[in-house]
């Protein structure tokens, strides 16, 4: 048997952001449709250790039927060694034998997909002539989204506001060479946000980056760097005022502190969460209504989003002949 294996960097190649909008779309849809099924992702985080391993099954049945498993470890310390805070892979299971067919590297992946949702849910939500991002956080989910923003609406100015001065300005030096617009540098996550028509939240903090006196009428909020029941990026009042959309329910209710911290306090309950970003793909349920209507997307990444990115990858390298193929 013959398995496939491609590194980061043919990820990188095989899987630009722009095309995975799109891949997303089509995942988000057949999750809608309900042609994908997946359990809560297992979170092993044992005593003592800075870090977790995420487990991550899903099955997509079909013509073609396809299993996929992500097996990750996240350590948000890894940013400070100059390393991404997502290690592990993606394997891809033949769903009709069992047998393995390919392993991908899934920090290329995580990146790439994550930044990749986020634009759809731009494209999706965000007001049609957006043109002002706010990104708050420097890291690589900060920089991939930037590029899928830019990917979905005309920017014409950018501001990105960090824990640390000095790696906004070199994310912001950087990223020029990436995206044709304004980027900008400032001193704080409010300037960040003064009259920002799109947002986006990449942090690792525990506790809220965003106020809601910060967030402009009309804006939209991509937030994306947290997936623990007891850490947020978005105060409860943001939350209160804003019309939410996740990935899926199921993992809003169980994993986000968004959502969690905000209906631990009565602020909101499970019909705050207006619908799932496939509802709104396939029409069964609204998206934003309103030009000045706050819009939330909170991501906490799905299983089969991984599986439908690696697929891609997959098939496209056999068609390119990338990659390194191993017996096994």
């Amino acid at each position: 048997m013959s398995v496939l294996v491609l590194n980061e960097r043919e990820v990188e190649q095989l899987l630009p952001v722009s095309e995975c909008i799109d891949v997303m779309e089509g995942a988000f849809m057949a999750l809608a449709r309900g042609e994908i099924d997946q359990p809560l992702r297992t979170i092993f985080r044992p005593a003592d250790v800075k870090g977790v391993m995420a487990m991550m099954p899903t099955f997509r049945g079909g013509k073609a039927p396809l299993f996929g498993l992500k097996a990750i470890c996240v350590f948000p310390g890894n940013a400070a060694i100059g390393k991404d805070a997502h290690q592990g892979a993606v394997i891809l299971f033949d769903g009709a034998t069992g047998e393995l067919r390919a392993v991908v590297n899934a920090s290329a992946i995580t990146a790439i997909r994550t930044a990749a949702v986020s634009g759809l849910a731009t494209r999706v939500l965000a007001a049609p002539d957006a043109s002002t991002l706010a990104v708050i956080g420097a890291g690589v989910q900060a920089r991939t989204h930037l590029e899928a923003i830019a990917c979905v609406r005309k920017l014409a100015r950018v501001r990105v506001a960090a824990s640390r001065k000095e790696s906004a300005e070199r994310f912001a030096r950087e990223m020029k060479a990436h995206v044709v617009c304004d980027i900008e540098a400032v001193d704080s996550n409010e300037v960040a946000l003064r009259d920002a028509q799109i947002i986006v939240t990449a942090t690792t903090s525990r506790e809220p980056v965003i106020r809601r006196e910060w967030v402009a009428a009309g804006a939209h909020i991509n937030a994306i760097g947290t997936f623990s029941p007891k850490a947020r990026e978005l105060d409860t009042a943001t939350m209160v005022d804003a019309s939410v959309f996740v990935d899926r329910r199921e993992s809003a209710f169980n994993e986000a502190g968004d959502y969690l911290i905000a209906a631990a306090e009565g602020a909101i309950g499970p019909e705050s969460i207006r619908a799932e970003l496939g509802e709104v793909l396939i029409g069964s349920h609204a998206g934003r209504t309103a030009r000045d209507e706050i819009t939330i997307f909170k991501s906490l990444g799905l299983a089969m989003e991984d599986l439908a990115a690696a697929e891609y990858c997959y098939r496209k390298a056999r068609q390119l002949n990338k990659g390194a193929s191993v017996s096994v």
